[in-house]
């Protein structure tokens, strides 16, 4: 953020947000959480942001240090911006927001959800202790193939489920256990089900194991919003 717009305060928050706090930056930091990307898959990712503004954000962000751009060698030979060893620090910190914001329900304006996004609330939130009761508590460890359709080429994606958590990165493995084909928004409505019938009844495709869906799936406990004015209480 430029000087003469700072807080121009010494406090730790206040620094923070000098380098973060301008609009889009914050996100331009959760996008590049799974390696880095393109101007234009950014662009894809954040459809809002008008190009100047994101050209601003991804300068200043790369002037403070938490981006980098670089060259990717041939046969990519394209430029691209990913985060800095500081800049990945920022992902507790944006997950904290997130988690923090699921107080409150979206608005009817707060639709979009970047392939990102999505892939990111599996990572934070997949845990092994909540599987169908089908299963043995002890699993072995299991790859998936996701592809989200409404994302083409950047909405797919590889997970691998540990007793440890779930792991997800944008290139896929060779010869997944299970493939699923999807919809955005079909899949963060079946986070937390034990059953794949809705899913799949929302055109979701499934290939290979569909057990090892139904564990990523049910895995998923995203915390649910609570009343945000009722200052932790109940009545």
């Amino acid at each position: 953020m430029p000087v003469q717009r700072g807080y121009r305060q010494a406090c730790g928050i206040a620094r923070g947000l000098d380098i973060v706090g301008e609009r889009w930056s914050l996100l331009v930091v959760r996008e590049l959480l799974f390696g880095p990307k393109r101007f234009t898959d950014l662009q894809q990712a954040l459809p809002v942001a008008s190009p100047n503004a994101l050209s601003d954000r991804l300068r200043e962000l790369t002037d403070a240090g938490v981006v980098r751009r670089r060259q990717l060698p041939p046969p990519g030979n394209v430029r691209v911006y990913e985060l800095t060893r500081w800049g990945r620090d920022l992902e507790p910190i944006v997950v904290a927001l997130g988690t923090w914001a699921l107080a409150t329900p979206p608005t009817p304006g707060q639709t979009f959800v970047s392939a990102d996004s999505a892939m990111l609330t599996i990572r934070t939130y997949f845990t092994s202790a909540f599987t169908p009761t089908s299963m043995p508590t002890e699993q072995p460890e299991a790859t998936l193939r996701i592809e989200l359709s409404d994302h083409g080429p950047a909405g797919v994606f590889g997970v691998r489920l540990t007793s440890a958590g779930a792991e997800v990165a944008h290139e896929p493995p060779e010869e997944p256990d299970a493939v699923l084909t999807t919809r955005t928004d079909a899949l963060l409505t079946a986070f937390g089900c034990n059953d794949l019938a809705e899913l799949v009844a929302t055109g979701a495709v499934i290939t290979g194991d569909p057990e090892v869906v139904r564990r990523l799936i049910a895995g998923v406990r995203v915390p649910a919003s609570t009343d945000r004015h009722s200052n932790g209480t109940s009545s």
